[in-house]
């Protein structure tokens, strides 16, 4: 999801950033719609205990206690200002500002683990995936997304950009998404001893407003970028990538049509994990 050092914890990065609960909610239907096919998707009839990792600003994580009303829904983001936000919203759901690799590395003990596009900006992510699991009941439940869209204009020309001269020397260290595709996640978890089930979805966002691509991703991929660079280089690179965004994706007569692909995993320990 999306002043303090941002979410390095989580995300890898090493140059500081934040993250704006405001502007990641300005498309809240589109963003949420992967999180409610994930979910759906989990077997889970009676779970004890449920986390949302990478909760963000807590949203979606609410639907967790509709989904399991029987259950304890916890949440926990790297990023205070979404914690804020979401202990704001919602206080019969435990807030937790952690680090998701220190969450993954204690002791715990969960019936279902959540994660909705989080784990992309986690470098080497595939090896959390054992420590997360280890904190899982044995016939729990591990669920995420991930972005799968890193070939799109939408990351591709935020990366042409940033690698002028004059933007680069800026730029190191900053946060940048990946992920896999749907059979490395379920043979690394099938490794693990899960089954499980993979898959992706290409959904065609319809967006309206001013330059809604660019407002998208300056709220999630494009943010750390933006907020590394300093006056006037932030304006001169928003601007540029303001307008080649707006050439990608033309609008038509509904709006901005933009292909967004998602990778899902749902990861069952069963009795072999």
């Amino acid at each position: 999801m999306d002043s303090t050092p941002g979410r390095p914890d989580q995300r890898g990065t090493t140059t500081p950033h934040t993250w704006d609960p405001g502007l990641y909610c300005e498309y809240a239907g589109e963003r949420g719609r992967p999180f409610v096919d994930l979910v759906q998707r989990i077997a889970a009839e009676d779970p004890e205990t449920v986390l949302d990792l990478g909760c963000g600003p807590g949203n979606l994580t609410r639907l967790l206690t509709s989904r399991w009303p029987g259950a304890a829904v916890s949440g926990l983001d790297s990023s205070p200002e979404m914690i804020e936000a979401a202990r704001a919203a919602d206080d019969r759901i435990v807030w937790e500002v952690g680090d998701l690799r220190t969450w993954a590395g204690e002791p715990h003990r969960v019936d279902v683990v959540v994660s909705n596009a989080t784990l992309q900006w986690v470098p080497g992510h595939l090896d959390l995936l054992g420590p997360l699991l280890d904190n899982i009941t044995p016939t729990g439940w591990l669920a995420f997304q991930v972005p799968g869209n890193v070939d799109e204009p939408s990351h591709t020309l935020r990366q042409e950009i940033a690698e002028q001269d004059r933007y680069a020397a800026h730029l190191a260290g900053v946060a940048v998404p990946s992920s896999h595709d749907p059979a490395t996640y379920l043979e690394r978890l099938v490794e693990l001893g899960c089954e499980v089930d993979a898959w992706e979805t290409t959904y065609l966002h319809v967006l309206t407003g001013e330059d809604p691509v660019f407002t998208w991703v300056s709220g999630t991929g494009a943010r750390p970028t933006l907020q590394a660079l300093p006056e006037p280089l932030r304006t001169e690179f928003a601007t540029e990538l303001r307008e080649r965004l707006r050439a990608a994706y033309p609008a038509g007569p509904q709006g901005v049509v933009m292909p967004f692909r998602r990778v899902f995993v749902v990861a069952h320990k069963g009795t072999g994990a």
